[in-house]
Parts: C-alpha cells; sequence; structure tokens
C-alpha cells in the first residue's frame, strides 16, 4: 500500500509543480491498461493518454498556483488494481488577481494497476462537492 500512496503522491505533485513529464510517468501506457480514462470537475470526459496529457497541459499552463490537501484518504489492493479514494481540498489563486485564493472541495477515485514499472494512473474521477451555504436566518 506504500508504493500505492507514493504513486497518489507524485500524481498531485505534478499538478502542484506542473511538471509534465511527471505526470506522464503517473500515466500508464496505453498497452498497459485498456481505456485510460480522467474526469475533471467541470469537464468532458477524456479517454486515452494523449488526450489525457493534453488536457494537464493545459492546466499546468493555465493555472499559476494550486494546492492540494488530501483527506478521508483511503487505499485499497487487489492482485494489481489498487483503489485510492480521497476528498481533495484545492486551493488555487489567479494571475490577473494579485493575493486572491479560492478554494473548494472535490471527491475523488484513483484507479492505479501494477505495472513492470510500478504503480501506474489507469482512471482519475474527481466530482465537486457542493458545500452547504449559511442560511442568513440562522443567525
Amino acid at each position: 500500500m506504500e508504493r500505492v500512496a507514493e504513486a497518489n503522491a507524485e500524481f498531485y505533485q505534478a499538478i502542484e509543480t506542473g511538471d509534465i513529464d511527471l505526470m506522464g510517468r503517473v500515466w500508464a501506457e496505453e498497452e498497459q491498461t485498456p481505456d485510460l480514462v480522467c474526469v475533471n470537475p467541470g469537464w468532458p470526459m477524456l479517454r486515452g493518454r494523449a488526450e489525457i496529457m493534453r488536457a494537464w497541459s493545459l492546466v499546468m499552463a493555465n493555472v499559476p498556483y494550486i494546492q492540494y490537501v488530501l483527506t478521508d484518504t483511503h487505499i485499497g489492493v487487489s492482485g494489481e488494481i489498487a483503489m485510492v479514494t480521497c476528498e481533495e481540498n484545492v486551493l488555487t489563486a489567479e494571475d490577473d488577481n494579485p493575493g486572491f485564493v479560492a478554494g473548494g472541495q472535490v471527491v475523488t477515485t484513483n484507479l492505479f494497476i501494477q505495472t513492470e514499472q510500478g504503480w501506474r494512473l489507469w482512471s482519475h474521477h474527481a466530482s465537486p462537492v457542493m458545500l452547504e451555504e449559511d442560511d442568513p436566518d440562522d443567525e
């Protein structure tokens, strides 16, 4: 399970540091897994390594700052397949608004497959959590 946790951490490290080469090493190759899939909140489903890597390149080129604090992380391993579920507490900033930081919460399932190179990401599915707004009548 430790190696799965490390592979999962590398995925988030790649995003936070804008390291597209690391992101490429995190994801499995097409011949290792059928139908690589990536679902990010508000995006259409991405299928295949080329489409997924192109999308991450765009994210990395256009998000100047992003940080993930993972909570409620659970790892399950069955043979050559591993599943990581967690809550992503995300902080982002924008270039055109210095000092502005936005936050959000996302629940995520990451599936990994054991390959000769180690654990590699097969599927990333992230869904936003709708946070309750404070009701002014409750005050």
